[in-house]
């Protein structure tokens, strides 16, 4: 990605897999050239995060690259704790979804509640791109039938929460995604485990690769200005299953590691 910034610019990333094993890795920054400190740190989700701090002015360019990553080899890592996640946070009004959530969901509990309201979202709303802005939330793309993978993301766990059933945000690069980008799903806590859903259905599950994991899109942004200015001017994701990308039942049940 790049962008430009002004002096004295701090900036935390979230853009590397989260604790999985890979063959090779490596994030660079640069300004104007000149290689830049990478700090890296934990959020208070346990996310992997890398800041940079007090960039001189100009063009930022940041590279992040994984080769070999085993999505499956690790336990997936603690978020906070159920309470918090059957709560309202900043893009998802969980307590105005109450009577609507009781409607999708009925007398279904457990994964059956889950993948109720994954297809009610499924076939409520129309992905399109540029349709949302960064602002929207659960409330405004319920009205708007419409968004992109975040705004699916948001609604999901909304739903999901005002129904009784912890669920947090993830953000994961994600294989056979078209039109490639960072990715936003859904992990629903049921019976002890955390189970992956995705209601825009543009991906398979079991090649996604976690990179973080929060309430909403909020604590889960791939930067975050902390001090200065940064104007992004360019960013490309690719994101490769290998040997060959896997098929999808919608209907089984996968964990996301």
């Amino acid at each position: 990605m790049t962008a430009q910034v002004v002096e004295g610019t701090d900036v935390a990333l979230l853009v590397s897999v989260d604790d999985a094993p890979t063959r090779a890795e490596d994030l660079r920054a640069t300004v104007d050239g000149t290689p830049q400190p990478v700090q890296e740190d934990r959020d208070r989700y346990g996310n992997r995060m890398h800041l940079l701090t007090g960039l001189p002015a100009g063009e930022l360019e940041i590279s992040y690259t994984a080769q070999g990553v085993a999505p499956a080899a690790i336990e997936a890592p603690e978020s906070t704790d159920e309470i918090t996640l059957l709560r309202p946070s900043r893009y998802c009004e969980v307590d105005e979804f109450g009577k609507i959530a009781a409607e999708v969901v009925g007398e279904l509990t457990d994964e059956a509640a889950v993948q109720a309201v994954v297809a009610w979202v499924h076939a409520h709303l129309d992905y399109v791109p540029g349709s949302s802005t960064i602002t929207d939330s659960a409330r405004t793309t319920y009205l708007a039938r419409q968004g992109v993978c975040r705004d699916y993301a948001h609604l999901t766990a909304t739903l999901l929460r005002a129904a009784g059933i912890p669920a947090r945000c993830t953000s994961v690069y994600a294989p056979g995604l078209s039109p490639m980008d960072f990715h936003l799903v859904v992990e629903a806590f049921v019976q002890g485990r955390w189970i992956l859903v995705d209601a825009t259905h543009l991906a398979p599950r079991t090649s996604m690769v976690r990179v973080a994991t929060g309430q909403d899109a909020a604590d889960t942004a791939f930067m975050t200005t902390l001090a200065g200015d940064v104007q992004l001017t360019g960013i490309q994701v690719t994101a490769v299953a290998d040997p060959e990308l896997p098929g999808e039942d919608w209907a089984a049940t996968v964990e996301l590691r």
